[in-house]
C-alpha cells in the first residue's frame, strides 16, 4: 500500500493546532507519511504575532517520514490556500490526505483513509473520502465500516489526483444549474444547505473551496465513502456547539473508541440507503449549525 502524504492548513490557532499535531503523530503510520504544513499570512497587523507563534511551532514537529513547510508571504484565505496547496502536490503524488488545524484524529485515521484510497483507486465513482461522520446509527442490514453518501465534507478528507485536477472552480456552468430546478433537486439530496452556500459562493458573499468541490463531485456523479464511527473530531465544532443549546451537541460524531487497524469495506461504490436517508434527516435538523460553523471558520481565516 503506497502512503499518501498529509496536507496540513494552519493560520492563527495555536491551540487547537497543537492537538491536531499531537493527535496525528499518534497515527500508526505517522512516521511513513509525509507531512507537508501550509502556513497562511496574516491579514491583519494584529494577527502577525499569533502567525509567527505558529510558524514557530510547526518548525519543531517530528514524528513524520518529512516534513515540508510552506510559509505564504500574503493572506490568501482558506478556500485559496487549499486549492493552491492541493494542487501543488498533486503535481508529485497520485493522492492526498488534507487536514486543517482545528481536527483531532483517531490513532486509526491514516489507517482508513490509505486502506480507502488503495481500494478504490481505480473506480472513479469514488470520489472523497472522509475521515469525519456524524453519528447516524449502524445498519442491520450490513456489516461493513464504512458507507458511501452523495455528498464529501471537508473535515478531514482525501482523494485522488485524476478527481482534483479537472475541478472548474469558476463554476462557469452555474448559470444554467440556476435555472435547472430538477438538479437543484438532485443536488439537494446532499444536504439542505448545498444549494444556499453555492449560491452565496457565486454571489460573492461566501469564499469556499469546499462547496464547489462538492459541486464538482455532483456533477461527475461521484460518491463519499464515510466510516460508521467517525475517525476526526471538530474542535471547531465542538467550542461553537458549549455557546448553544443542548441539542446542537446530538450531532456530534460517534467516535471510533475501538481504533482497529483492519476495516471491512464496501464491495461495490455505490449509495447506501439507510445511511443516506439517515444522512438527508440528520441534514435538514443541522444545516442551521452548519452554516454558521461556516461563518465563524471564514472569520477565522479572514
Amino acid at each position: 500500500m503506497n502512503i499518501s502524504p498529509i496536507l496540513l492548513f494552519t493560520y492563527k490557532r495555536l491551540d487547537t493546532l497543537k492537538i491536531t499535531v499531537d493527535a496525528l503523530a499518534k497515527n500508526e503510520l505517522a512516521t511513513d507519511s509525509e507531512l507537508f504544513i501550509f502556513s497562511d499570512a496574516a491579514k491583519l497587523k494584529k494577527d502577525e504575532v499569533i502567525v509567527k507563534q505558529v510558524r514557530d511551532f510547526i518548525k519543531t514537529i517530528t514524528g513524520f517520514k518529512k516534513i515540508t513547510i510552506v510559509e505564504a508571504e500574503t493572506n490568501k484565505g482558506l478556500a485559496k490556500s487549499i486549492i493552491d496547496g492541493v494542487s501543488s502536490v498533486f503535481q508529485k503524488f497520485d493522492t492526498v490526505i488534507v487536514l486543517e488545524d482545528d481536527l483531532s484524529t483517531t490513532s486509526n485515521f491514516l489507517t482508513f483513509m490509505n486502506t480507502c484510497l488503495a481500494q478504490y483507486k481505480s473506480d472513479p465513482a469514488a470520489f472523497s473520502i472522509s475521515g469525519y461522520s456524524f453519528n447516524l446509527g449502524q445498519s442491520n442490514s450490513d456489516h461493513d465500516d464504512a458507507y458511501f453518501l452523495k455528498r464529501g465534507w471537508s473535515w478531514g478528507w482525501a482523494t485522488w489526483k485524476d478527481r482534483w485536477l479537472d475541478v472548474d472552480w469558476a463554476v462557469k456552468d452555474y448559470g444554467q444549474f440556476k435555472k435547472d430546478s430538477r438538479a437543484r433537486r438532485e443536488f439537494a439530496v446532499g444536504g439542505s444547505d448545498l444549494n444556499k452556500m453555492l449560491a452565496e459562493q457565486m454571489d460573492g458573499r461566501l469564499d469556499s473551496w469546499a462547496i464547489r468541490w462538492f459541486y464538482h463531485q455532483f456533477r461527475k456523479g461521484g460518491l463519499t465513502i464515510y466510516p460508521v464511527f467517525s475517525k476526526v473530531f471538530n474542535n471547531g465544532f465542538d467550542q461553537f456547539a458549549t455557546h448553544t443549546n443542548g441539542s446542537a451537541r446530538r450531532y456530534l460524531p460517534a467516535l471510533d473508541k475501538e481504533e482497529r487497524m483492519s476495516f471491512s469495506l464496501p464491495d461495490k461504490v455505490q449509495v447506501n440507503h439507510f445511511y443516506q436517508n439517515k444522512f438527508v434527516i440528520k441534514m435538514g435538523l443541522v444545516s442551521r449549525i452548519i452554516s454558521k460553523v461556516e461563518t465563524i471558520f471564514q472569520r477565522v481565516f479572514k
